[in-house]
């Protein structure tokens, strides 16, 4: 298994934040996680399409782009996910009680040119993937309750990841793309390779990398933890 390193910018230092994007990806990071709350669907307001436009330029790994992997913690989504992918996102994901109709939202986000996924809060029932394995390229499992960073992992979680690794393996083996399965939530080096035997592949980590002195120490630990599964 692949396994992707994703720090959340929510918890960088905004004042240098293109700075930060290009630090914490020369320290090893793989995909550049933006969070976006608009203090409705979740107790706080973050950041826009203006911003994403902003950070574009200096998500850049190896000489090349890296996935800038926006989260919508917004109602309605419909309307704004044209805006993020103008500004540079590559992967659109946001929670089915945000939209009125979820099929349409992940064609609308595809039809603009990004990746689809779809967010499930901690008490959210993982049954709205029944009918729309084939439409995502990510599933992702909250291990918080969304709307602040620094909070702490709740243990549940992974009984969740194992269920949505189980969907995506037997739609895999049906023939179906393959399907990210990210955690976002409190994830630390002395948990993530717990949280990686449950199924996960791509881990948002924002506090616990950015509240760091040393980035690449942080991430190079996570490695490690993910590399004795």
């Amino acid at each position: 298994m692949t396994f992707r390193i994703a720090p959340s910018i929510l918890s960088a230092d905004f004042a240098r934040l293109g700075e930060e994007v290009r630090n914490v990806l020369a320290a090893g990071a793989d995909v550049v996680h933006f969070d976006v709350m608009d203090n409705h669907y979740v107790p706080n307001l973050t950041i826009g399409p203006m911003v994403c436009e902003a950070v574009r330029p200096h998500a850049v790994k190896d000489g090349k782009p890296a996935p800038i992997d926006v989260h919508l913690m917004v109602r309605p989504v419909d309307r704004i996910i044209p805006d993020f992918a103008k500004a540079g996102a590559d992967i659109i994901s946001f929670h089915p009680e945000a939209s009125e109709h979820i099929d349409r939202t992940l064609g609308l986000i595809r039809e603009s040119g990004c990746k689809a996924g779809l967010v499930f809060n901690p008490a959210t029932p993982l049954h709205y993937l029944d009918h729309l394995m084939d439409r995502l390229d990510l599933i992702l499992i909250m291990s918080v309750n969304p709307g602040f960073g620094g909070q702490t992992f709740i243990p549940e979680a992974l009984a969740k990841l194992k269920a949505a690794r189980a969907r995506i393996d037997a739609h895999r083996a049906a023939g179906g793309r393959d399907i990210w399965l990210e955690v976002d939530g409190g994830v630390k080096a002395d948990n993530i390779r717990a949280i990686g035997a449950a199924g996960a592949d791509t881990f948002v980590a924002g506090s616990a990398i950015f509240g760091a002195p040393d980035y690449r120490a942080v991430i190079d630990a996570m490695r490690a933890e993910l590399g004795a599964l």
